[in-house]
C-alpha cells in the first residue's frame, strides 16, 4: 500500500535534523576522505566538498530532464554518493514522465518498487501510471482508485480522464455502479486541463445528454474545439506532413454535420492518426499483447478497447459499448470511437460490396414481389 503524503512530504529538509543533513554529517563523519569521483589521494577532493543539499539539488534537475529512466538509472549509477542521494524524494519528485515510463516488457519487482517510492515522493506521474498499472493489470481496483485519485486531485489530465471512463463504464463494479454526473464533471476537469480527448468526450456527453443536461450546439461547440485543438498541435508537430496530408487539391469538406473530427475535413495527418500513446496506455497495450486478458469464469468474453493506442480491457463482461453497426469493435469512451473511426474503422465496418449485395439482393425481393402480385391479379 503506498503511504499517502502531503504536498510538502518531498520538500527538502534544511534543519540540521533533517534527511540531508544526517546525510551530510554521517558522510563527515566516515572522515575517511575518499571519493568515488575524481577524488584519489587522502585529502578531500572538490566532489567530496560539495553540500549533500548541493548534490540533490543537481540530481533533481537531471531527473527532471532525463529522457527515459536508463538516462536516470546511468546518472545514478556514476559514484556510490549518486546511489545515495538519488533516492531522495525531491529527486523522485520530480523525475520526468519519461524518467517513471516504465515498459510492460521491462515489469520487476525493481520496477514497482521505484514506480511505489517515486509516487510516496509526489510524483504525479508515477502515481497514475501506477495505479492504471494496479487497477487494470493486477486488478487491484482499491489501490489503483487511490492512486488514480491521488493524481487526480493534483490536476493530472490523464488521471482525470481515466477516473471519467472508470465513472462512465462502472469499471470494477456491477452494471448499476456507473455514475455518469460524475464522469462527466471529471470530464469537464480535464478538459480544463487541456485534455483533447477529455474535451471530445464531454462533447459527445452534451449532445447526447448523457451524464449531462443535452444541448446539440453546446455538444458541436465542444468538439469543434476539440477539432481546432488537434488542428493547432497537427500544424505545430507536423509540419510538412501536415501540408502534405490536406492534400493537393486543398480541399477540406466536411462530409456531414455530425463528428467534428479533423479527419472529417479530409485531413488524415499523424497527429489524430498515429499520435504517441501515453505510457500508461503503451504498458497496457504491451502488457496483454502476450498476457491472458482475464482468469476465471467468462473470462473468454471480456475485450480491449479496439482504439490501438487506448490499452483499456474491460473489467467485467459487455462493459465498453459496441459498434452499432457492426457490432465487431467495442470502445471504452466516445472518444476513443470517434477517433477510431475515421482513421480506420470507417473502411471496414461495413464495405460497399456488403451494401451493395444487399442492395441488388432488396432489388430482387422487390421484383419478385412485384411479379407475384401481378400472377395473383390476373388469376380468374
Amino acid at each position: 500500500m503506498v503511504a499517502k503524503r502531503g504536498a510538502g512530504a518531498c520538500a527538502l529538509s534544511w534543519d540540521e535534523e533533517g534527511e540531508v543533513s544526517r546525510g551530510e554529517k554521517r558522510r563527515r563523519a566516515d572522515g575517511d576522505g575518499s571519493s568515488d569521483v575524481g577524488g584519489g589521494g587522502g585529502g578531500m577532493g572538490a566532489f567530496d566538498a560539495l553540500h549533500d543539499e548541493l548534490v540533490v539539488s543537481i540530481l533533481a534537475d537531471v531527473a527532471a530532464s532525463a529522457g527515459s529512466p536508463a538516462d536516470l538509472a546511468a546518472a545514478m549509477l556514476t559514484c556510490r554518493r549518486f546511489r545515495e542521494l538519488g533516492k531522495h524524494g525531491l529527486v523522485l519528485a520530480r523525475a520526468s514522465p519519461s524518467a517513471v515510463a516504465v515498459r510492460a516488457a521491462a515489469w520487476c519487482d525493481d520496477a514497482h518498487r521505484f514506480l511505489v517510492r517515486c509516487a510516496e515522493a509526489g510524483n504525479v506521474e508515477a502515481s497514475y501510471l501506477l495505479g492504471m498499472i494496479m487497477f487494470y493489470c493486477f486488478e487491484n481496483r482499491k489501490l489503483g482508485a487511490e492512486l488514480l485519485g491521488a493524481a487526480a486531485r493534483r490536476g493530472h489530465g490523464e488521471a482525470l480522464y481515466s477516473m471519467a471512463i472508470i465513472q462512465f463504464n462502472g469499471s470494477g463494479l456491477p452494471k448499476d455502479g456507473r455514475n455518469l454526473q460524475a464522469g462527466a464533471q471529471l470530464c469537464a476537469r480535464a478538459a480544463s486541463r487541456g485534455h483533447n480527448d477529455a474535451l471530445r468526450e464531454l462533447g459527445h456527453c452534451v449532445s447526447d445528454g448523457y451524464g449531462v443536461r443535452r444541448s446539440l450546439s453546446g455538444g458541436r461547440r465542444l468538439l469543434i474545439q476539440a477539432n481546432f485543438r488537434e488542428l493547432c498541435a497537427a500544424v505545430a508537430n507536423g509540419g510538412a506532413r501536415f501540408a502534405a496530408a490536406l492534400g493537393r487539391s486543398g480541399e477540406c469538406k466536411p462530409p456531414g454535420p455530425h463528428m467534428c473530427l479533423l479527419s472529417d475535413y479530409g485531413c488524415h495527418v499523424a497527429g489524430a492518426a498515429g499520435r504517441r500513446a501515453h505510457a500508461a496506455n503503451a504498458f497496457l497495450a504491451g502488457w496483454y499483447a502476450s498476457r491472458p486478458l482475464a482468469s476465471g469464469a467468462g473470462a473468454a468474453a471480456l475485450r480491449m478497447c479496439s482504439q490501438p493506442t487506448c490499452g483499456r480491457p474491460e473489467t467485467r463482461k459487455h462493459e465498453f459499448r459496441r459498434c452499432s453497426v457492426c457490432s465487431g469493435v467495442i470502445y471504452c469512451s466516445r472518444a476513443c470511437q470517434a477517433l477510431h473511426w475515421k482513421v480506420a474503422h470507417k473502411s471496414a465496418c461495413v464495405p460497399m460490396a456488403h451494401w451493395l449485395v444487399a442492395a441488388n439482393a432488396g432489388a430482387g425481393n422487390a421484383v419478385g414481389a412485384a411479379a407475384a402480385a401481378a400472377a395473383q391479379m390476373a388469376m380468374p
